[in-house]
């Protein structure tokens, strides 16, 4: 009996330490992604959304993010091929999700055009794609997570894959998606979230597919049954990822969050396509954005009613 219980003893302290690198391992790269951008707080025109600025966020307070899908290139910065708010709310219970399509036309905050939305970050990076979405949704953002489109590809890959449900068949870049349920690789996945133009919703239909195949990867993150994949996944995170949420924050969010998360929301935001001056914007209108700014402000109000 003495060697049972020795050998027990044994495997406790070796899972303890391993469970100690994990945990270095994860602070380790936490630090690594973590960059604190150097916008000006926002301030909201509606005096209730400008109250979020008032107060630290705490243990399940609403909170907003913005999330860039970013195509980089050598010797090029890039654009945000894909940007994504959600509005998580502890209260509620829920998370509302929405795209902000890629040709929307705004001013640009910082560089004083007016431009497809998505060029914000060609023009001056993650600063300046969130002081010009906060503009757009008069709303202020608490967090950003910026993603390398590749490195997202890989990540799927060491997730085991997504699930989807394609709504009909359609061919791309040489490859096919049947109608129905599909299980997807990293890089079908991407190739699956980027055609639009033989979708019969356009950026529409583009935008819903970017949001099933980011809500599959939230279920696979958060049920992660192989804590060996840890270590791989991390170097991918490291090598992808860029955010202002601190490790600190991180721990706060799985600790508090991730439980009481119970259902995705969804919402368009919808406009009318125009050319001007030889190209094509999607146009909001001011009553469009009052409307997604309404939305996103009831979302986050603490209550649950």
């Amino acid at each position: 009996m003495i060697w049972v219980a020795a050998s027990a003893a044994t495997l406790i302290l070796l899972a303890g330490a391993y469970l100690a690198y994990v945990y270095s391992q994860i602070k380790h790269t936490a630090n690594v992604i973590y960059e604190e951008p150097s916008r000006p707080v926002y301030v909201s025109k509606d005096p209730e959304a400008a109250k979020k600025n008032e107060a630290e966020l705490s243990n399940e307070d609403p909170l907003t993010v913005l999330m860039l899908g970013v195509d980089q290139r050598t010797n090029d910065v890039g654009r945000s091929d894909t940007m994504v708010v959600l509005s998580v709310n502890p209260a509620k219970h829920s998370i509302l999700m929405f795209n902000i399509p890629r040709d929307t036309r705004t001013e640009i905050i910082g560089h004083g055009t007016t431009d497809k939305i998505n060029h914000a970050y060609a023009f001056g990076g993650v600063d300046m794609s969130l002081q010009t979405v906060e503009h757009f949704l008069d709303y202020p953002l608490d967090y950003y997570v910026k993603v390398n489109m590749e490195s997202f590809k890989r990540f799927i890959d060491l997730l085991g894959g997504v699930e989807v449900d394609n709504p009909f068949p359609f061919d791309y870049e040489g490859h096919s998606f049947p109608k129905g349920y599909l299980e997807l690789n990293g890089e079908n996945a991407l190739l699956y979230s980027r055609m639009r133009y033989d979708d019969p919703r356009g950026d529409f239909g583009r935008n819903t597919r970017q949001r099933d195949i980011l809500q599959s990867v939230l279920r696979h993150s958060v049920n992660i049954q192989n804590i060996t994949k840890i270590n791989s996944m991390l170097g991918e995170i490291g090598d992808g990822v860029k955010t202002n949420v601190s490790f600190d924050d991180m721990k706060t969010f799985m600790n508090k969050y991730r439980s009481v998360i119970d259902k995705v929301d969804t919402v368009e935001i919808t406009g009318t396509g125009k050319t001007i001056n030889g190209i094509w914007y999607y146009i909001v209108n001011s009553e469009e954005q009052t409307r997604i700014h309404d939305l996103l402000k009831k979302h986050q109000e603490a209550n649950a009613n």
